[in-house]
């Protein structure tokens, strides 16, 4: 075909085309991959499939819903499915195949069927029940032991809910008194952002794990949209590897999401996690009081029943104890005798020994005696000569220190040749002690001299 034509008549041949070749309705299943509603009303979106993995996308179209059928097909499909339409929503449309020259193909979607959405909702539920289950982790969570006594508790939620406020105020007014210590862990909890955001929320806990007994996940009311997102199999399996229990209130009366399934605890609504908890502390209180009791009644029975036994011991021993004394009496008196007689032996003994003592010490006294008058002597006579040699050395060494000290003397040292000379006083030592014209003294061993310097 050699015939020129347009853009604008090719886009015209390629509009026919379509609507000679597609004249009929579709059933079509897709995913959404955006979704937007312009200022006019009318519903903007983008229409995928995925391969079996789902990452890689293997088919992608426009779609339109015109603002007169947005509006009904909308609220229908909220009320049949209990779901808004959304991103990553699996839908089944009916559609029309429509070409235009500027904007392209597009679908223009006439009918939606809820019934498709709900089936592959509660399919991809299922699948992720059915993973949880083949990994073996699906009750690991609720295996935990739960605390006895659980007041240190770790709250995901946002801080403005209306209620994390109802936990809160239902946890501190509670009848009893009790004190509960929370620290919130803020993460949203709706919309695309819930997955990351409780994840994350259970990461920070677990790095501090060991300041709380348990984490609490609690959000008020909502849409069954936003309930969806804790089918999610990530917040699942994390919930299951937690190293601490962990309680959802999530939910409305009839709904349960799979992080509801694999918790430790699941009760609806933030209150009844906090009347719960009351509970659990009320109860431990009350297993405590009743052990009181058990306790102090049987120490009661235990002293009472002693008691009856000392009595009953003591009227048996007394005639016991009584003919016991008197034995020991008897001995007691037998051997007061026999050690009066013995000390009296012992002291006639005693008295002969100091005469004997007395006898051989004034003989070895006196021998003592003469040994030491002999030894005294002989230490006399040899410190007189040692204090005599001692004298003759030093008076020796005295006379040599005397004639060396008369040698040193200056008139001796004059007279030898020496002279003293000085300037202005001082006694020169070397020769930068004088300046030239300075007046020299100089001292002889008979008379003395004065002289200038004239060079150096």
């Amino acid at each position: 075909m050699t015939e020129k034509v347009s853009l604008e008549e090719l886009q015209l041949i390629i509009r026919d085309s379509l609507y000679l070749a597609l004249p009929d309705f579709y059933w079509v299943m897709a995913e959404i991959s955006e979704l937007k509603e312009n200022n006019t009303g009318h519903c903007y979106l983008e229409l995928i499939e995925k391969h079996p993995d789902d990452k890689n996308v293997r088919a992608r179209v426009r779609a339109i819903i015109w603002r007169n059928r947005y509006r009904f097909l909308k609220a229908f499909f909220e009320n049949s499915a209990g779901e808004t339409l959304r991103e990553g929503l699996k839908i089944l449309v009916k559609i029309k195949v429509e070409y235009h020259e500027l904007y392209g193909l597009s679908l223009i979607i006439s009918d939606i069927d809820p019934a498709f959405t709900i089936g592959e909702m509660a399919m991809k539920r299922l699948h992720v029940i059915k993973k949880l289950e083949q990994e073996g982790v699906f009750t690991m969570n609720k295996d935990l032991i739960f605390p006895a006594v659980p007041q240190r508790i770790a709250v995901i939620s946002s801080k403005n809910a209306a209620g994390y406020t109802d936990f809160v105020n239902q946890l501190k007014g509670n009848s009893f008194g009790y004190v509960f210590y929370t620290a919130l862990i803020e993460s949203s909890l709706q919309g695309t952002e819930t997955e990351q955001g409780v994840i994350s929320a259970l990461d920070k806990i677990a790095l501090n794990s060991h300041l709380f007994d348990l984490v609490v996940i609690i959000r008020g009311g909502g849409s069954q949209t936003d309930l969806s997102w804790f089918d999610s199999y990530n917040i699942a399996y994390h919930v299951t590897q937690f190293p601490l229990p962990v309680i959802t209130g999530i939910g409305h009366d009839k709904d349960v999401t799979v992080t509801d399934l694999v918790a430790n605890r699941s009760l609806k609504t933030p209150t009844a996690v906090a009347d719960f908890l009351i509970d659990s502390v009320a109860s431990a209180e009350n297993e405590i009081i009743e052990i009181s009791s058990g306790i102090i009644n049987a120490s009661r029975i235990i002293i009472e029943k002693n008691r009856n036994s000392i009595e009953t011991s003591g009227i048996k021993l007394l005639p016991l104890a009584r003919i016991m004394l008197s034995d020991v009496k008897d001995k007691l008196l037998a051997k007061i005798i026999e050690i009066n007689n013995t000390g009296k032996e012992l002291i006639f003994r005693a008295a002969l020994i100091p005469a004997n003592q007395e006898s051989k010490l004034s003989s070895s006294v006196k021998s003592l005696f003469s040994g030491k008058v002999t030894a005294l002597k002989v230490k006399n006579q040899s410190l007189i000569a040692a204090s005599l040699n001692f004298l003759t050395v030093n008076n020796v060494m005295v006379k040599s220190l005397e004639s060396t000290l008369l040698l040193l003397e200056p008139e001796n040292v004059l007279q030898r040749g020496y002279s003293i000379t000085s300037v202005n006083g001082r006694i020169l030592r070397n020769s930068d002690q004088v300046k030239i014209n300075d007046l020299i003294d100089t001292q002889l061993y008979e008379g003395s001299l004065r002289s200038k310097a004239v060079s150096k």
